[in-house]
């Protein structure tokens, strides 16, 4: 971590417990608290899909906004950043799998398909979200055999359950795609440009 970054500035709270938000924000030189909200995102994503007006993309945001403001009620002063994922494919979109029969059966599924990744980040102060932005990604997946993707789970093991749609684009899961359109960031669960620019912006870390 690059002390000059934040000093004398405001704590930062990552409110996920990813691994991979965790790696992009320490990569990119920031020092962070990580505090997950502790909400049902499975309970919290029926509710908000129950809406006909919401789209996967609005669905996204409003999860990721949550997220940052459940951790920012109880931590004043700091800023929270909060994201969250939804994949859709057609009108139908995907939670994280809940064991590994599901993750085979939701990649048989999506194989030789194009899906998008809704991926959203917010930052929440004093309890109420101040700044918010989705992203939207295409993904290609090959054609996989029933057999492959056997492997495949058995290679990557149960991390794949912690990834919307089954894979980790960060390791094993590049594997499964012939063709990807948008932010590799995002993909990987936060819109990080967008993020640092606001934080800059919000003097939350040195400009």
């Amino acid at each position: 971590m690059s002390p000059f970054l934040q000093a004398g500035k405001p704590p930062l709270i990552l409110a996920s417990g990813s691994r991979a938000r965790a790696k992009l924000l320490e990569a990119a030189g920031l020092a962070f608290i990580v505090q997950p909200p502790g909400l049902d995102e499975a309970v919290m994503l029926e509710a908000v899909s129950g809406e006909r007006s919401f789209g996967p993309h609005d669905i996204a945001e409003v999860l990721a906004r949550a997220k940052a403001e459940a951790v920012s009620d109880l931590a004043p002063q700091a800023y929270v950043i909060g994201a969250d994922q939804v994949l859709s494919l057609g009108d139908r979109i995907f939670q994280k799998p809940d064991g590994m029969e599901t993750a085979r059966r939701q990649l048989l599924d999506l194989s030789g398909k194009t899906h998008a990744l809704h991926t959203a980040v917010a930052v929440a102060k004093d309890g109420e979200a101040i700044w918010a932005e989705t992203t939207v990604a295409s993904l290609t997946m090959r054609k996989l055999t029933p057999e492959f993707i056997g492997r495949y789970l058995a290679a990557a093991g149960e991390e794949v359950l912690a990834s919307v749609g089954a894979y980790q684009f960060e390791g094993l899961g590049v594997q499964l795609f012939s063709k990807i359109e948008g932010d590799y960031f995002s993909i990987l669960g936060l819109p990080l440009v967008p993020l640092l620019d606001t934080l800059r912006r919000e003097g939350a870390i040195e400009a």
